[in-house]
């Protein structure tokens, strides 16, 4: 899928789905890597879809002009005498991704591998599976990572030595300890394409049991399979939810109300009152629980007269001599301090003399 014209590198996205649907058919696959590359569409159809066109409607979105363009894709099913080829091997490849082994060239190189390791008279890809669809993760964006594709392909003839030895015992518990199993033709894949041998499958569909579904008999519940559906005549009988109703509803709101009247009678009629309460209660008791209340609202109210002006030594102190000022005295420090309280002390009792009276007579 590519509309870009020549010349020009134009972000592009494209939809697709079947024609007179909103998805494409659950075998066709499609994916596009970023809005520069090309999208890919994938899949491998099944038996009953033999004969049968399908036309895909692809649309494509110009990011940068905003410009549109359709066209529809017809894919024509046609049978072929080469399938099915009984031996089936489902290969895991770590170092692709699905749109790179898409491609015909290297595609080209992985059969020619297989054919060279499992020499086939007929060899055919048969399924091309990424690895997010069997529910792996995506890699992280270091050292080009890549996540992975199922490469299953099909031949006339048993699969060879190579390709059992990953049946052995010993490269079976190799794969129990992660642990890459010894495979003899490893080299043959390693130059281009790493192998998960402990991934790898190999079916033989000739001694493959087949699985018989039963199908249930059409009876009560069960629809026949072709025929027009008609609903019973007789009218479905109603229900009586009143019942239900006295059971979810009632029964609560009743035991609810009773809890509130024996809780509001508990409470409100069954006090006993200061009054009652004094007169069975001895007087030296009352005499002490008075005194307590006293005592309690005096400590109040003293407490409450500490917050008053501090004293006249924590205020700044300023020498009328000299012209310093002296810092005021933390009330911590009252018992450390050396400091006088007022320093002029000494100079105004110099300077006071007091007469002295002479004995009359």
């Amino acid at each position: 899928v590519n509309y870009r014209k020549l010349g020009y590198n134009d972000p592009i996205t494209f939809n697709t789905n079947l024609m007179g649907y909103p998805d494409r058919p659950g075998w066709l696959r499609y994916i596009q890597r970023t809005p520069h590359s090309d999208g890919v569409l994938y899949g491998s159809p099944m038996a009953e879809h033999v004969g049968k066109p399908t036309v895909i409607e692809i649309t494509a979105y110009n990011r940068r002009t905003f410009e549109t363009a359709r066209h529809n894709l017809v894919i024509n099913i046609m049978a072929t005498e080469e399938f099915p080829l009984p031996f089936q091997a489902e290969f895991y490849i770590k170092n692709m991704n699905v749109e790179e082994m898409l491609a015909s060239e290297v595609l080209g190189d992985f059969l020619g591998a297989v054919k060279n390791v499992w020499q086939p008279e007929r060899l055919n890809a048969i399924n091309i599976t990424s690895a997010l669809d069997r529910g792996g993760r995506v890699p992280l964006p270091i050292n080009d990572l890549k996540e992975g594709v199922y490469v299953m392909v099909g031949a006339d003839v048993p699969f060879s030595s190579c390709l059992r030895e990953v049946e052995s015992p010993h490269n079976q518990l190799r794969c129990s300890q992660e642990m890459e199993p010894v495979i003899s033709c490893d080299k043959k894949f390693r130059a281009q394409f790493h192998i998960d041998w402990c991934k790898i499958s190999l079916v033989d569909i000739n001694k493959v049991v087949p699985v018989y579904v039963t199908r249930p008999e059409p009876g009560t519940g069960i629809l026949p399979e072709f025929g027009e559906y008609d609903p019973p005549s007789e009218s479905m009988k109603t229900r009586d939810y009143f019942s239900d109703f006295l059971v979810t509803l009632a029964v609560p709101s009743a035991v609810a109300l009773v809890l509130f009247f024996v809780l509001g009678y508990t409470m409100c009629c069954r006090r006993e009152g200061v009054e009652k309460r004094n007169m069975h209660t001895p007087d030296i008791q009352l005499v002490h629980h008075s005194s307590i209340q006293k005592s309690s609202k005096e400590l109040r109210s003293m407490s409450k007269n500490r917050e008053i002006s501090w004293p006249l030594s924590t205020l700044p102190v300023f020498n009328p001599v000299s012209g310093e000022v002296v810092p005021p005295i933390h009330p911590d420090s009252y018992e450390t301090t050396s400091m006088p309280l007022m320093q002029t002390q000494t100079n105004l009792q110099n300077q006071i003399t007091i007469p002295q009276q002479r004995p009359s007579g």
